[in-house]
């Protein structure tokens, strides 16, 4: 059975986190209700400078100032009134009811200041694809981050952790988000800089039965980001990814360590480089932490991760109850997943391969390009 949260159960308490988007000319009594009810506590109501700007977007040698502004906000409204005209959004989680542009204006305007780093047609091609995200520490920056960027228009997030203080070091939230869903935080964050995003959440985590779940269901994933600490899942979604075809990204925490595994272009690649040889996710079931270790240990490639991390993995459960993460290292992994990201998903060059960005010792090739297993292709 899919762990997949229930329709409905987004919509109240500390599991709400998708917002509700309202039609502001046909919805507009239901939207007055919210206010007049003294539901909605906090009413933002820009859309005049939202429109104004979509104006001089399309014309930035305009100022401000310029008659032909009220002009063209005119046209763009053709006869009607800037009450209803675009969208309301609704978040329940804050009580927040914010008037918007449209989808397709909201999405031109929102990301006009990627250009020309990011063209219109890439923006809109990005727009169009699926992205997994497991686990949601570092996995929590990427997806905010490719939420603000617009890597993405469709997003299912897996975790099913909770937020506890110690995750405060490294996760951008407050003490008064203690105890929710570290899905539902990530959401809310999403949904807070764009409603119109497409947004699923899986907040018991994957199990055997929720991978291809995951994978598939609402349209076949085009990335997945993976970020989770439990060593099963994470070679199991790899295995299933690359049965699928699916390229998977994933950001260490540590010497800005980033590793791309093109199963899209090579079916027949090793499982993490081939790093932990042979090993199969079944082979990681319920080990304990001491035996875990040398896994770890293959996986991060002793020889090259940082002197601090190498000297804490013996102390985990020991004098430290995991191993150590910084907020420094998560903003980092979270804008370098986003650029693997961006260059997969527009087709552009991004080799399968262990990548480091450390500005104090910088490698910037790929230092992994295990051979293709023809075997594993096979499977």
């Amino acid at each position: 059975m899919s762990s997949m949260d229930e329709p409905g159960e987004e919509t109240f308490g500390d599991r709400a986190w998708r917002p509700r988007l309202f039609d502001a000319e046909r919805d507009a009594g239901a939207v007055q209700r919210l206010v007049d009810d003294g539901v909605a506590w906090r009413v933002h109501d820009t859309l005049d400078g939202q429109l104004r700007q979509l104006v001089r977007s399309r014309d930035p040698a305009m100022a401000a100032d310029d008659p032909l502004v009220d002009r063209r906000l005119a046209e763009i409204l053709d006869g009607g009134d800037l009450s209803t005209y675009g969208t309301w959004a609704w978040f329940p989680w804050s009580a927040r009811l914010v008037h918007l542009l449209p989808r397709e204006e909201f999405h031109e305007l929102r990301t006009d200041r990627n250009r020309y780093k990011i063209t219109r047609r890439e923006q809109d091609t990005l727009a169009g694809k699926h992205v997994g995200v497991v686990g949601l520490s570092v996995g929590n920056a990427a997806a905010v981050t490719m939420a603000q960027e617009g890597v993405g228009g469709s997003f299912r997030l897996a975790d099913f952790d909770r937020i506890e203080l110690s995750n405060l070091n490294r996760l951008r939230a407050g003490v008064h988000d203690l105890g929710i869903d570290k899905t539902v935080l990530a959401a809310r964050q999403m949904a807070e800089i764009n409603p119109y995003l497409g947004i699923s959440t899986f907040p018991q985590g994957l199990s055997e039965d929720d991978f291809d779940d995951f994978l598939l269901s609402g349209g076949r994933l085009d990335l997945v980001v993976e970020e989770c600490d439990d060593l099963y899942v994470k070679i199991a979604i790899r295995e299933r990814a690359r049965h699928h075809g699916i390229p998977v990204v994933m950001d260490t925490n540590d010497r800005g360590m980033l590793d791309i595994e093109r199963f899209d272009l090579e079916p027949g690649r090793p499982i993490l480089h081939g790093l932990l040889g042979e090993v199969r996710a079944e082979d990681l079931r319920d080990l304990s932490t001491a035996d875990k270790v040398p896994f770890v240990l293959a996986l991060l490639d002793e020889r090259r991760i940082s002197p601090r991390l190498a000297a804490s993995l013996p102390e985990i459960a020991r004098t430290v109850s995991s191993w150590p993460q910084l907020a420094s290292g998560a903003a980092l992994g979270g804008a370098i997943v986003t650029d693997a990201a961006r260059r997969i998903l527009l087709g552009e060059n991004a080799p399968s391969g262990r990548y480091y960005v450390d500005p104090f010792e910088p490698v910037t090739g790929a230092a992994l390009t295990a051979e293709p297993n023809r075997e594993a292709g096979e499977m």
